[in-house]
């Protein structure tokens, strides 16, 4: 198995925190965003790579922080280079997801996280989880128990079984706060229907999108995370996390 950071945004709503570092390389306590990441995968077996998609001009910084940590953990890193250059010819999280497939021949079960997420639970349940529903695609969701909220996100409705029933990309009256994390679970198989999503579609920007057309596809599973979690999309959301993994 692999694991894909996304990790290619510009990170706009940060300036000027992200002017000149990347947002999953920006000091969350006593280490960086995505460490703290990479310290939940420390019990999950079979991980071969990790590999982070960026883009041009974080590139190098990426480049940097790997080859500084390459002892300290027990995966190879490989960083790839999108070749965007700025907010308006980004490929967006399923033009990268793509890239990737495409420019790297990837034929392994992919574990995709976004670069810009923060939590405090272990990622064995959820692997355990998507295993046990495979060839299938499973997707983490977390309750914020916040329906105003939950309009900035891909809201679910789910099946006692843990079948996706419904999924609504940014609603506007959210029928629940139970939302889509940027966590899915992707065995080889099921690769391809990224390529087959992109035949028929030109929104490449949000994840969600993606996941809401394979629902209506495919039989699309979700684990409930539980714990603590924020999106770093806001320098307010920085500074809560700051405050929750500060220490």
């Amino acid at each position: 198995m692999k694991i894909l950071i996304l990790a290619a945004g510009y990170g706009t709503r940060l300036y000027p925190l992200i002017k000149d570092t990347p947002k999953p390389l920006l000091p969350v306590g006593p280490m960086p965003l995505v460490e703290h990441t990479l310290s939940r995968l420390k019990d999950v077996r079979d991980i071969t790579e990790i590999i982070f998609v960026t883009n041009q001009k974080f590139y190098g910084h990426f480049q940097t922080w790997a080859e500084e940590k390459k002892d300290t953990y027990p995966w190879p890193f490989r960083i790839v280079n999108d070749l965007t250059t700025g907010p308006e010819n980004r490929l967006g999280s399923v033009g990268d997801i793509d890239f990737v497939l495409r420019s790297h021949a990837i034929q392994d079960d992919l574990l995709i996280i976004g670069g810009d997420n923060i939590f405090d639970f272990d990622l064995a349940g959820f692997i355990q989880f998507c295993l046990a529903h495979r060839p299938h695609v499973s997707i983490g969701v977390y309750n914020i128990h916040d329906l105003a909220g939950a309009a900035k996100f891909g809201v679910v409705d789910l099946a006692d079984d843990g079948r996706v029933k419904a999924f609504q990309e940014k609603p506007q009256r959210p029928a629940s706060s139970l939302i889509a994390m940027c966590c899915y679970f992707m065995p080889q198989e099921t690769l391809a229907c990224v390529a087959d999503y992109l035949r028929i579609s030109d929104k490449t920007d949000k994840a969600g999108d993606f996941i809401h057309w394979l629902t209506l596809e495919k039989a699309v599973y979700a684990y409930e995370f539980q714990g603590t979690w924020y999106d770093i999309g806001s320098i307010e959301a920085y500074r809560e996390a700051q405050q929750q993994f500060g220490g």
